[in-house]
């Protein structure tokens, strides 16, 4: 029993029950000594290494300071080392790091979190818990992974199945440190959807976390027994304490067998105070008989009462035989209820009706008070149920706008006077309403605060406001086509067609994007210094270790019909990449110093450092040219990570991807390496073959989240390398190269051909792309329609004729009218 009090006293503790103890702990800053020392003593630690401080890591260290204190109760260790007053060479110096946090385990780096996937404290506990016990809590996603564990435990363990709508929550922060104090007693599952919910009875759509018990360790002894556990769900929401709650109902008796009254027998004892009690009367000539009942009817109240079979032999029983059963409440402890039943039906009914009653009560609480504060708590009802994250946390912080003192708000009265004014203008088109516009607010404003001073203008348009400049609807020329998507930023010079950012909405990839803007379109280089320091240097100071790829024409005159051709391809890369033009007797010289002829367009990817360029044909059009250049710019075995797949999926080819572990030592790292050559041999063997292919590889130190995409393809983490090939534009269908098979280019071309030929069954299927609203007052169109609704139906002559004659009987017509056409002609009418 004392491994189950400190179980109790830590759960508590976690879940905030010492509501008096003040959050006194300070983030440490270790010395790059500290660190190594603490490194080779072998503990684990969780650490920053902090850079350059913006607002988006204060917060991240604000958020990290308040997980110290729940990650030292699990003996981690957690703190920064400021890179820039002490030097811990392999992490203070590359650009990854600065986005990045470590575990450290065993005196190795264990894994890298991306500060996307730890931005508060419940991330940051529950994701460093799950890596931690990443070996023993597992992950199913189909009912035939979830039976096959159901076997393994039976017997054993019972299992601990948990389903949360997504990893990094508060939930799944209650499930990792329930699964830490329990592991070694309950077999943890986790899933965070998949066909097994629907074998659970769950609809994905739901909204809430859940939890079930599956009673496989004495499988063989309970009524009815088949291949699968009996399971238990747990009604009460996820919280730490709910969850360890319930597993301690989970380990009382079945049945008690009693031989007083009920009145007699003691209410329960801790840890089952808050729980009913149910009993049920036997008779010495139908004694087993009535267990066999009781043990039944126990089985389907599990989690609900507790199942007390009371023996009428006793005479210490003073109940009357007209009644059968009774039933104690937690908060009436001394009053039994006495019952009269024809079915034990009726008693499952009883406590069903009345958990019903409970939650009503429970919502319907103060409700009442006053009606627009109950209009308020609907909608926040509505947004609690979100599966979008975004949305939701957006919604919670409706009344916390971003200080918007640093970007210039636009609007149809000055924005051409603005963009006339403005070498750069850097416009962000969004709507409040919109979840994903708000949250890149504030990703907008940091690069607008960090480019202050500079020759750019950051500025923004509501469009819900100034709806006839979003749909360029002005009376004067808007250098943009009507804004269709949101948010939308567009980059705006005086005189030219307005550029669009297509990279991720984010702080870093927009300022990046912004930066390399400022840098001509082509740059006209006109000395040989000009050239190697366009080939060899960081365009800007700000852009230190960044390396964009860069491209360079090279023609005999400036009158060449490629240069014009060139020159448009520069403009629409602009920001993406730089480019370069060489002209006249130095591009000759430049050219026969290199063996090559004129005109000639050379790509330097980033990727490929200290290599000859790749050389492009002669292009007819600026669409070809910048066709060849993206082709020439695509690595041959790219690594994907969460920034550039949206670019590789837009390909349309089916991803051959090559998942790959973190090293845990030198030996891992050569590992890694072999497969990423084999697949490059499989893209150099397969040659024509693979061209529909983009063989790619993903590495779940650097990029944690391609986790959750094996365990989704898969329903399961499979040993690792895992190679899968998925997005076939033919299908959804989802292949495994053999587990445990030696990844061989060889064997891999074998594999492809047999998918071809249908002769490998697939291992999963991508899930649907729908996304529907996620609540009905969030589906605008349908709003719109309702209050609309003659706009979009073609009257018939007689209709007009007939509404005009009523019209004509109407007093007030010229009132009516009036504000017709002010709600048309009113440019700031809701979309």
């Amino acid at each position: 029993m004392m491994w189950m009090c400190v179980a109790v006293f830590l759960l508590w503790l976690r879940s905030g029950g010492c509501t008096e103890k003040a959050n006194t702990s300070e983030l440490i800053e270790y010395t790059a000594a500290d660190f190594y020392e603490k490194l080779h003593s072998g503990k684990m630690m969780f650490i920053y290494f902090e850079h350059q401080v913006s607002p988006t890591i204060s917060l991240f260290l604000l958020e990290l300071e308040k997980s110290a204190d729940a990650l030292q109760d699990y003996g981690v260790l957690v703190g920064k080392v400021n890179c820039d007053k002490q030097l811990v060479q392999a992490y203070c110096t590359q650009e990854r790091e600065r986005h990045t946090a470590f575990l450290f385990r065993g005196g190795k780096e264990f894994l890298g979190f991306d500060l996307d996937t730890v931005f508060d404290v419940n991330s940051i506990v529950s994701e460093v818990l799950f890596a931690i016990l990443r070996e023993e809590v597992k992950y199913v996603h189909t009912d035939t992974d979830l039976l096959a564990m159901e076997k393994a435990a039976r017997g054993k363990k019972d299992i601990v199945l948990g389903y949360v709508r997504s990893l990094g929550t508060q939930e799944h922060r209650s499930m990792m440190e329930t699964a830490y104090v329990y592991g070694s007693k309950y077999q943890f599952i986790l899933i965070t959807g998949g066909p097994v919910l629907k074998h659970l009875g769950v609809d994905e759509s739901s909204p809430s976390s859940q939890v079930w018990f599956l009673h496989c360790r004495v499988h063989s002894k309970l009524p009815l027994s088949s291949e699968r556990c009996p399971l238990t769900r747990m009604r009460k929401p996820l919280s730490t304490l709910s969850l360890h709650s319930f597993l301690q109902l989970m380990e009382a008796p079945v049945v008690s067998e009693v031989y007083d009254d009920p009145s007699s027998v003691q209410p329960p004892q801790f840890p089952y105070q808050q729980t009913p009690q149910v009993f049920l009367f036997s008779r010495p000539a139908t004694k087993q008989q009535d267990l066999d009942t009781a043990t039944a009817l126990a089985w389907r109240l599990r989690g609900l009462a507790l199942l007390l079979l009371v023996h009428r032999q006793s005479p210490a029983v003073k109940t009357p035989d007209e009644y059968n059963a009774a039933y104690r409440l937690p908060e009436k402890s001394s009053e039994v209820k006495y019952l009269t039943l024809n079915d034990h039906d009726e008693v499952l009914e009883l406590f069903t009706n009345q958990e019903k009653e409970d939650e009503d009560e429970e919502d319907d609480e103060g409700w009442l008070e006053d009606e627009e504060w109950l209009e308020d708590e609907e909608v926040d009802s509505h947004f609690a149920k979100l599966d979008d994250e975004i949305a939701a946390s957006v919604y919670e912080n409706r009344g916390n706008l971003p200080d918007m003192d640093s970007i210039t708000q636009l609007t149809s009265d000055n924005f051409h006077t603005a963009v006339s004014q403005s070498s750069l203008m850097v416009a962000l088109f969004y709507l409040k309403w919109d979840a994903v516009s708000m949250a890149f607010l504030s990703s907008f404003i940091e690069v607008a605060e960090r480019l202050e001073g500079s020759e750019v203008q950051m500025s923004a348009v509501d469009c819900g406001e100034w709806t006839d400049l979003c749909a360029a609807q002005s009376s004067l020329p808007i250098p943009f086509q009507p804004i269709t998507a949101f948010p939308c930023v567009l980059l705006l010079r005086p005189k030219e067609p307005a550029q669009l950012y297509r990279g991720m909405l984010g702080s870093e990839a927009l300022h990046r994007f912004i930066l390399l803007s400022l840098q001509a379109s082509p740059v006209l280089l006109s000395t040989k210094e000009e050239v190697t320091s366009f080939l060899q240097e960081v365009p800007r100071p700000e852009l230190a270790g960044y390396h964009p790829d860069r491209v360079m024409g090279l023609f005999k005159t400036q009158l060449h019909t490629g240069v014009s051709l060139f020159t448009e391809a520069a403009k629409s890369l602009r920001g993406e990449m730089m480019t370069g033009l060489l002209t006249n007797g130095l591009a000759e010289k430049w050219a026969a110093e290199h063996s090559m002829e004129l005109p000639a367009v050379l790509v330097f990817p980033s990727w490929r450092a200290h290599t000859p360029p790749a050389t492009l044909p002669v292009s007819t059009s600026s669409e070809e040219l910048l066709t060849h250049i993206h082709s020439a710019l695509l690595h041959p075995l790219p690594e994907l990570t969460v920034e550039n797949l949206p670019s590789f999926l837009s390909l349309g080819k089916a991803l051959l991807l090559l998942f790959v572990g973190e090293e845990e030592d030198e030996i891992g790292r050569k590992q890694n390496q072999a497969l990423v050559e084999e697949m490059r041999g499989v893209v150099e063997v397969g040659g024509g073959r693979m061209e529909q292919y983009l063989a790619c590889w993903i590495h779940l130190g650097r990029t944690p989240a391609g986790m959750s995409v094996l365990g989704s393809y898969l329903g399961t983490m499979p040993p690792l390398p895992a190679l899968v090939l998925t997005h076939l534009p033919s299908g959804d269908e989802i292949y495994q190269f053999p587990p445990n098979t030696p990844i061989v280019a060889s064997s891999v071309l074998q594999w492809l051909q047999r998918i071809q030929e249908g002769g490998v069954s697939a291992a999963g299927m991508l899930g649907e792309d729908s996304w529907p609203p996620a609540v009905e007052f969030l589906d605008f169109l349908k709003i719109m329609d309702i209050q609309e609704p003659d706009s979009a139906q073609q009257q018939t002559p007689e209709e007009e004729e007939e509404e005009e004659e009523e019209d004509s009987k109407e007093e007030d017509v010229d009132d009516s009218s009036s504000h017709s056409d002010t709600f048309h002609n009113n440019p700031h009418s809701e979309l």
